[in-house]
């Protein structure tokens, strides 16, 4: 007698995952798995008003409060991607079971240019000899330059590193700090924070590339200013609050340090703001990130974050969220 056969079950594909909502078409990000549900809100158009079904959420590159609202409308996001390197402004946001994923990757190149750029600029003399040609006046003389000087890096992750690496030409002395002490890849010394007092003074320049949490709200402030030794030059392309307007208002007045700000506290800065009109001030409208090198590093990590996510893997850069004791 035969052996009785039971019939195989049909294969059961993996169902889909939800929708992903993000700010750019398909097509230009390009490399998608082509089964996705994807729908297109670039912050600008009024925000869809149906919410259920979404998993995955690329916010559009804006600080307006308008994408973050929406999160509270949405009870299936499961991955919130920021396009910003911060992600201060998202937690408030961020819906119980979410995990947050920030923009690392993206600003590293055009961020740390222009942080080298407002160095060079604030020592060297741009911002006079630009109103010199305004008066047209010839504005001769020496000025600082940035060979021989010791650099101070504050906030060494992947921003301060690529400040680094475009140092590299100037023949300067670099000093890292970040929170906690380490080598690099190449065993050069990493600083702990807690040795800022000892070094401060030692520093000609202070790159400020932190990102604003809790414990650097102020870190720039009164007693880290007078730690700064007469002449420094003060660069901050982190984040406004970081630095204790007022406090740098004291001494920019007194003329003792300089100081080049991508970002400000408040920002935008009203027009009548005394950091305006300070001296030995240049400011730089939060353009740190909005250059030619954004957008095809945002497609590129935008690709890379959906595609992990649509393969069942975790993907990248997560900072807050359920299981590391930041998030939800």
């Amino acid at each position: 007698m035969a052996a009785s056969t039971t019939p195989a079950e049909p294969h059961r594909a993996a169902p889909p995952p939800g929708r992903v909502r993000m700010p750019y078409h398909p097509t230009e990000v390009g490399g998608l798995p082509a089964a996705l549900d994807v729908e297109v809100y670039d912050g600008v158009a009024p925000p869809p008003t149906e919410h259920d079904g979404v998993e995955f959420y690329v916010l559009p590159y804006t600080f307006d409060e308008a994408p973050l609202r929406v999160l509270a409308a949405m009870p299936d996001v499961r991955y919130v991607q920021t396009l910003t390197a911060g992600y201060e402004h998202v937690l408030p946001h961020l819906p119980p079971g979410a995990k947050l994923a920030n923009g690392r990757g993206i600003h590293e190149s055009s961020t740390a240019e222009l942080a080298v750029a407002l160095t060079l600029a604030s020592l060297r003399g741009i911002p006079s000899f630009v109103r010199g040609q305004d008066a047209g006046e010839w504005r001769a003389g020496f000025y600082p330059a940035l060979a021989d000087r010791t650099v101070l890096i504050l906030g060494y992750g992947s921003i301060g590193e690529a400040v680094e690496r475009r140092l590299g030409g100037f023949e300067v002395d670099v000093v890292r700090v970040a929170r906690r002490a380490r080598t690099t890849a190449d065993g050069a010394p990493v600083r702990a924070i807690s040795e800022l007092p000892a070094l401060l003074p030692t520093a000609d320049v202070v790159i400020v590339t932190t990102p604003l949490t809790d414990a650097t709200r102020g870190l720039v402030d009164a007693e880290f200013l007078a730690r700064m030794r007469d002449g420094a030059l003060l660069v901050n392309v982190a984040r406004g609050p970081v630095v204790d307007t007022k406090a740098l208002l004291a001494e920019l007045a007194a003329g003792r340090i300089t100081a080049a700000l991508d970002v400000t506290d408040p920002e935008p800065l009203p027009a009548d703001h005394p950091l305006r009109s300070a001296p030995g001030v240049l400011i730089s409208p939060h353009v740190g990130g909005s250059s030619s090198a954004f957008l095809p590093r945002a497609q590129r990590l935008i690709r890379a974050q959906v595609t992990a996510w649509a393969e069942g893997r975790e993907p990248d850069n997560i900072v807050a969220g359920p299981g590391d004791g930041r998030g939800a």
